[in-house]
């Protein structure tokens, strides 16, 4: 039964509307993560020579110390973004299938995704290394099964609290205490986790502790899921008794603000845009990652983390535009809507959040203030250029977003189109290269000063820009609607 399952998703997947439409996407997507996969197996090679070579240590010890780390980041992206693939479920609860098989089904497909066995090629390249450096073959195998069964039983603690979104602040609040015991050194996190794993390899009979978990969380997992296994129950999309919410004072802007205040409840509202503020706030921590790795110290990569530390909302909503809009967007166009208004709104309220963004990025300045200043021109380049070509990018997004789905939090499959994507290199590339030039040869302020011109030239002229936007939407507009209407 399992091989008739992977036949229909193989032929689904040759057979899909959207297959001539995305294929230049699934090339890309394809040798994004053939890229990974290299990417993953060379970083194997490093952390094992670089720790015997330079910090003359045990590597499996090293590694162990810090799996902790790895696990609990492989926890958080699981949840953020694998789904439980309920669309391509739901044709086999009408048929004669045993309940059972449909779940377990669904449970293995959970590892077949990119997200799931990303991890394993570090790991089993590891193995391979230590395997050949004289480590023992027991030990090394029981490391790779009980770290193995660790990660991937992530993947039922996701489907378990998917949708219990208290318990994962909570558990995040508690990593977070933790994280704050480790650093100032009241309790070694560390010094625990390198203990734990590497048990796994000193005493192999240990690893037979997360084979157990991972068995014993499928069964609970598999109960818990094949409980509302139901059309009419599990499956189905909650519904809530609507509330009429209004900010008032918005009202005397016209039709912007009757706009912004639509969007301000759509964002408070629904699971999905929900998420997106989560990610949004998330963002704001994206700097942090200069301090882990001295690479991204350079002043190119300053500007880059500081574009998606100021531009987290705007990367994350504005790209969705009219996406978001998709249940009523054909409803709409029916209807005397200023589409200047419109998508006038969408970048007032993207602009509002990335300018309380560069106010609350603020505390990178007990850093450096060079990093502050080079978030700040980041942001100010956000905000005058990034917030009109998020939104030119939107046009060219025609997948519909059911708010009331169970997809996760950053969002959707297949929301990044190949104009889109070509889209990135103003986006990106131009501000990083101009930062590092002008840093290179004028130094710090030279640089925030020109990356800040450039923000203010896209601001002056963002009516004419405004004019090609709207035009360039109502050109996509029967095309958009089309794809929302199949969809």
């Amino acid at each position: 039964m399992f091989k008739r399952f992977l036949k229909l998703e193989w032929k689904s997947f040759f057979r899909g509307s959207s297959v001539g439409i995305n294929l230049a996407m699934k090339i890309f997507r394809i040798i994004g993560i053939c890229f990974f996969i290299l990417w993953l197996a060379m970083m194997s090679f490093i952390a094992y020579f670089y720790v015997q070579e330079e910090m003359k240590e045990d590597p499996l010890k090293v590694i162990s110390r810090f799996m902790i780390i790895g696990w609990l980041i492989d926890l958080v992206f699981k949840y953020m973004l694998q789904q439980i693939p309920t669309q391509n479920i739901k044709p086999f609860l009408t048929l004669n299938i045993p309940k059972k098989i449909v779940v377990n089904y669904t449970l293995v497909k959970t590892f077949l995704t990119p997200l799931s066995w990303f991890n394993s090629i570090f790991i089993v390249t590891f193995c391979g290394i230590l395997a050949f450096n004289g480590y023992g073959f027991l030990g090394v195998f029981t490391w790779f099964i009980g770290i193995s069964s660790l990660f991937y039983l992530n993947n039922f603690i996701n489907l378990l609290f998917n949708d219990k979104e208290n318990i994962a602040i909570g558990v995040g609040v508690l990593i977070a205490v933790f994280a704050a015991l480790n650093y100032y050194q009241i309790v070694p996190v560390l010094s625990y986790s390198e203990k734990f794993f590497y048990a796994l390899y000193e005493s192999p009979y240990f690893a037979v502790v997360p084979v157990m978990l991972f068995f014993i969380l499928w069964k609970i997992t598999f109960n818990y899921i094949r409980k509302s296994f139901y059309l009419d129950e599990g499956l189905e999309a909650k519904k809530e008794i609507g509330k009429t919410e209004n900010i008032a004072f918005l009202n005397k802007y016209g039709a912007i603000g009757t706009f912004i205040n639509n969007d301000i409840k759509m964002l408070k509202r629904n699971k999905v845009t929900k998420g997106v503020l989560i990610g949004s706030f998330m963002f704001l921590f994206y700097g942090l990652l200069m301090f882990a790795n001295d690479m991204y110290s350079g002043p190119a990569w300053m500007m880059f983390m500081g574009l998606f530390v100021t531009g987290g909302f705007q990367f994350t909503f504005g790209q969705r535009v009219p996406a978001f809009d998709s249940a009523y967007y054909p409803l709409m166009m029916t209807q005397n809507v200023p589409y200047k208004e419109y998508l006038k709104a969408k970048w007032w309220l993207m602009n509002i959040v990335t300018a309380v963004s560069i106010v609350l990025a603020l505390f990178y300045a007990y850093f450096g203030w060079n990093i502050y200043f080079a978030f700040f021109a980041a942001g100010l380049y956000n905000i005058g250029v990034n917030s009109q070509l998020t939104l030119l990018s939107g046009a060219y997004n025609k997948n519909l977003i059911d708010l009331n789905s169970k997809e996760k939090r950053i969002g959707q499959k297949n929301t990044i189109t190949f104009k889109a994507f070509i889209l990135m290199v103003p986006k990106m590339l131009l501000p990083m290269a101009v930062f590092y030039a002008m840093n290179y040869f004028f130094g710090i302020s030279a640089a925030v000063i020109s990356i800040g011109i450039l923000g203010l030239i896209g601001f002056i002229f963002r009516e004419k820009i405004f004019d090609i936007i709207i035009k360039k939407y109502k050109t996509e507009k029967y095309s958009t609607l089309e794809a929302f209407k199949k969809d």
